[in-house]
């Protein structure tokens, strides 16, 4: 017997095939939908200096000493995800192409990868996403994919997350980065509450891990995270984050590990980012980040300031300029980016 839904779902793919300037939601009954989303974007980059991000394409927490004069196209940042709600239930999938393979010579091809991969169920979360200790509204808006990484909440992986109001306690994956994560056992323990209003959102979170060094030592660490994003003047708005504490591979993208031999690593990171709209289409983000740990005397600075045009709803153009700083290391890059960007 011919499905009904199956039908629904073709002409929505046949739909989705003839066109790619919009998100498209598909409602397959009462209570089913499936919803198909992402952008398409390329990054346009020049980098000088004497220090390279360890991604190449994009500023993280690290970077390799060495003269850099680089140019360098990739559109690796494009994504794609789909949403299925049936009810009560949500799953949700995504995948850019982050994940390395292919080469410069002939056909820059890159492999996908996962992103986010989660069901929830009311108040129940299961699968990768986010890690509870992020508060993503204060991620900088940047060309430069997601702005100061050095020194944010930046961290995705899997995790049973419980959610009453604006309270969320989760366990989520350990990893004893550095360590030896053969004997991680124990969740890693996180809890946030996020005050919310007109006004904007401020979340305090607390983060309990248990650590094994090389050496076969059990260590104790415990962090803490204060972010937001608080609306200003107009369509303005301030995002910032502060954190402290033994939160090693949760903040920075790498600035700071969670173990440097027996011990355990200490942090302090900081950033700010101001958002202004000069009008309705055209605005700007000023940044600057840093991340300071006390047993590897890792200092790592990022700053950046940038202007983007909306042309249309969906597809905007950015410039940005700025510079990533080893401190530890006496070594420092500039660098310009343009992005074109179109959200489907």
């Amino acid at each position: 017997m011919f499905n009904k839904k199956k039908l629904l779902l073709a002409t929505g793919l046949l739909a989705m095939a003839g066109s790619v300037h919009a998100g498209y939601e598909i409602k397959l009954s009462d209570d089913d939908t499936i919803t198909f989303g992402g952008y398409i974007k390329l990054d346009t980059r020049y980098v000088n200096g004497n220090i390279n991000s360890i991604t190449n394409d994009y500023w993280v927490g690290a970077g390799s000493v060495g003269d850099i004069s680089r140019t360098s196209f990739r559109a690796t940042e494009s994504r794609f995800n789909t949403k299925y709600v049936h009810g009560d239930i949500t799953g949700f999938i995504e995948m850019d192409f982050h994940g390395g393979g292919g080469n410069e010579i002939v056909s820059n091809s890159s492999n996908p990868r996962l992103r986010h991969a989660f069901i929830k169920y009311k108040n129940i979360l299961v699968g990768q996403t986010w890690s509870t200790f992020v508060n993503t509204s204060a991620l900088a808006e940047a060309a430069d994919f997601a702005g100061p990484l050095n020194a944010a909440a930046f961290i995705r992986q899997g995790q049973v997350r419980y959610t009453q109001g604006n309270f969320q306690v989760a366990i989520e994956n350990p990893e004893s980065d550095k360590g030896d994560p053969t004997q991680d056992k124990i969740p890693d323990v996180i809890a946030k509450y996020t005050f919310k209003g007109d006004w904007g959102n401020v979340s305090v979170a607390g983060l309990a891990r248990q650590l094994n060094t090389v050496g076969g030592n059990s260590e104790s660490a415990f962090g803490y995270g204060i972010a937001g994003k608080v609306n200003t003047f107009g369509k303005d708005d301030i995002r910032f984050q502060l954190h402290g504490g033994e939160t090693g591979r949760y903040v920075g993208v790498v600035a700071a590990r969670d173990l440097v031999g027996e011990v355990v690593e200490e942090t302090t990171s900081y950033m700010v980012a101001y958002r202004h709209f000069w009008s309705d289409d055209i605005r700007s983000t000023a940044f600057f980040g840093k991340t300071t740990t006390e047993v590897a005397d890792a200092d790592r600075r990022h700053w950046g300031v940038n202007i983007f045009k909306n042309y249309t709803k969906d597809l905007s153009f950015g410039l940005e300029v700025g510079n990533f700083e080893s401190a530890d290391q006496d070594a420092d890059s500039d660098y310009v980016q343009f992005s074109a960007k179109y959200v489907l």
